[in-house]
């Protein structure tokens, strides 16, 4: 007898284990992708006492926050009151929407340019302090922040928020793919299905959940389907930003908005794909063509900018700058090492090494130093002039437009939560980032995509931890 007491007993304590084994994991917010935005939102719950889970389905953390270069646009710095540079966030709103061809969601805008400055504290108090100030296209004024000495903003970002997530030691999961967000009968998000490094499926239960995993903007299907005519571009983009997380939240019904609206860049290295920096022209370089001319104000919108650059013989230009613009823009430095800049001790020297046209390259840096003496530019309106390009050595870069950032994705509220096709909030999802729309409207402008990523990432944390402290 007392053996099959004991028999039950250890299948009942077998049983018993693996109902616990198979019961799901539970945490308080649950975020779907560690680039800027979620890792961002990561460290603000945190501190406010969540039990995060941060799920990334790279190797590594990063994304394409990791690859950005200019900045993070905010209005009404202490770092701009150093400089005495007159913003606000009223001008950051219309220059925000004026570049989206006023398609943007205003009191998304609105949300963006007055709460950024906030995210320049958060990121200095996070060990990312962007104390320099350039200017990209589109602004008014110089409100793009980076680190001193213009090193790219987006990996020292990154960088830094990576050493604090580990520093916190926040939960965060490398190589594991969320591949269903699940709710209950009453349409509540509840928690989501994941794929681990091994291959396996299991489930995580969570109070709240948030989609920050990105855009699409290197998943060629997704770029068809929404904008046939970029078929053949090459992309900036992490390989990474497939969009799962945008596929994931159309599946339970979420509203997508401006999915049509695919930026490419002015500037990337023709067949390459590589990135060069809008802050090269913010901090003074000049555009020119095969004829050695200048043919737009290069400061104007990215989309602007862009069709300019395709309407040149060959579809592409040269950015050209001299000694000056090396001294202050870092970033630079990478270019040379990975061979992608011509030089010549001379405008001419330079013309040949390029094969431009060598009477009219001297020609047209001399015009355009005296516009940056006068401060005016009698030819394309240009009203921004950090370098007189008459000294030094002179360099060039070849670039072409490339795929860069996807300004449609999920619909969202002032509170980054999600809404459905009907407009109503559904219940505990969050999103943020690139995998979330109407921000940036038909056209983002350079330096709103860091500021973008960190203050939603910011305030869906924030709103997330409040539902849960009241109950909801």
């Amino acid at each position: 007898m007392k053996k099959k007491v004991l028999l039950f007993s250890a299948l009942a304590l077998a049983f018993s284990s693996m109902a616990q084994s198979e019961t799901p994991e539970s945490t308080d917010l649950l975020i779907i992708g560690a680039g800027g935005a979620g890792m961002s939102a990561a460290i603000e719950a945190h501190n406010q006492g969540a039990k995060v889970i941060l799920l990334e389905k790279m190797p590594f953390a990063g994304g394409n926050t990791a690859r950005a270069e200019a900045g993070l646009n905010a209005a009404g710095t202490s770092y701009q009151k150093a400089k005495g540079i007159q913003d606000s966030p009223e001008l950051f709103f219309q220059d925000t929407m004026k570049g989206g061809r006023n398609i943007n969601n205003p009191d998304l805008v609105r949300t963006l340019s007055e709460r950024a400055k906030d995210s320049v504290q958060f990121l200095k108090d996070n060990g990312a302090e962007l104390a320099d100030l350039t200017r990209t296209g589109g602004a008014s004024v110089d409100r793009t922040h980076r680190p001193a000495g213009g090193e790219p903003a987006g990996s020292f970002i990154a960088t830094a928020l990576i050493k604090k997530v580990k520093a916190l030691n926040i939960d965060l999961r490398t190589n594991t793919s969320a591949t269903e967000i699940v709710q209950n009968d009453k349409g509540e998000v509840t928690g989501i299905k994941a794929k681990g490094k091994d291959g396996k499926e299991f489930a995580l239960n969570a109070k709240k959940v948030m989609i920050t995993s990105g855009g699409f903007g290197a998943n060629f299907d997704m770029i068809k389907q929404y904008d046939p005519k970029l078929a053949n571009f090459k992309t900036t983009n992490a390989p990474g930003s497939l969009g799962e997380g945008v596929k994931m939240a159309e599946k339970i019904n979420a509203k997508l908005v401006d999915m049509e609206y695919i930026q490419i860049h002015p500037s990337t290295v023709p067949g390459k794909g590589i990135l060069i920096t809008e802050a090269v022209r913010g901090d003074g370089a000049i555009l020119i063509n095969e004829e050695g001319k200048r043919f737009i104000n290069e400061l104007q919108t990215r989309d602007v900018v862009s069709q300019s650059i395709l309407k040149q013989p060959g579809a592409h230009a040269y950015l050209v700058f001299n000694d000056d613009l090396v001294k202050q823009n870092k970033t630079i430095n990478s270019y040379f090492k990975q061979k992608l800049v011509a030089e010549g001790d001379t405008p001419e020297a330079l013309a040949n090494a390029i094969k431009v046209d060598a009477k009219q390259l001297p020609q047209t840096l001399k015009t355009y130093t005296g516009y940056a003496k006068a401060n005016k530019d009698t030819e394309f309106g240009r009203d921004s002039f950090k370098q007189a390009l008459d000294s030094g050595k002179y360099y060039a870069i070849e670039v072409t437009p490339g795929i860069h950032h996807t300004m449609g994705g999920i619909a969202i509220n002032t509170k980054a939560q999600v809404v459905n096709k009907d407009g109503k909030v559904i219940p505990n999802l969050f999103a943020a980032g690139e995998a979330a729309g109407g921000v940036h409207g038909a056209n983002r402008l350079g330096g709103n995509s860091l500021a973008d990523i960190v203050t939603f990432g910011r305030i869906g944390a924030d709103e997330a931890v409040k539902e849960i402290k009241a109950g909801k």
